[in-house]
């Protein structure tokens, strides 16, 4: 079996045939809160993005993949490891399904797993890192379920629909 497949998803490279997906979850206003975007992206950002997407972790700090069904070529997620840093063998790690519908089914959780798991076995990190939002209850379930532990709050770190929210920072160490 493939590192990166699991019982009902896998993990792949981004493709160019993922423009529309990423265009359209890209400039999802209703994630741009997680993600921390101010404007949307174009297409020529992203068709650029998608065409350099084959910089491997090393030179890009940052590897982003496609959650698949099984079934499917389909993105259904995307699921990042960004901030690399060999040194100190760490990374931090974001994850996002795009449609409500596929949300509740596991997906995210067994995404989640296989990027952990390739992350201590094939890149050899230390540690993981995820950022929080103190009010993001599924998250902070999916992140500590898998042994990640709460080691700070930023106070009043975003500032979102006028009002000022903490952000928790999260860690797995090896």
């Amino acid at each position: 079996m493939n590192s990166l497949q699991g019982q009902h998803i896998y993990l792949r490279a981004l493709e160019p045939e993922d423009l529309e997906f990423v265009y359209a979850l890209e400039n999802d206003a209703s994630v741009w809160e997680i993600s921390q975007t101010q404007s949307p992206y174009s297409k020529f950002l992203i068709r650029h993005y998608l065409d350099n997407a084959h910089q491997d972790i090393y030179e890009a700090k940052q590897l982003r993949l496609a959650i698949c069904k099984n079934d499917s070529f389909e993105a259904i997620g995307l699921i990042d490891l960004y901030d690399y840093d060999p040194k100190n063998q760490r990374a931090g790690i974001g994850i996002l399904i795009q449609n409500p519908e596929n949300r509740h089914h596991g997906f995210g959780h067994q995404a989640l797993k296989l990027l952990i798991d390739y992350s201590f076995e094939h890149l050899l990190l230390h540690q993981l890192f995820a950022t929080i939002a103190t009010t993001n209850q599924a998250s902070i379930s999916l992140f500590t379920t898998f042994g990640f532990h709460c080691v700070g709050i930023k106070k009043d770190w975003n500032f979102n629909h006028g009002i000022f929210s903490d952000e928790a920072l999260y860690q797995l160490i090896r």
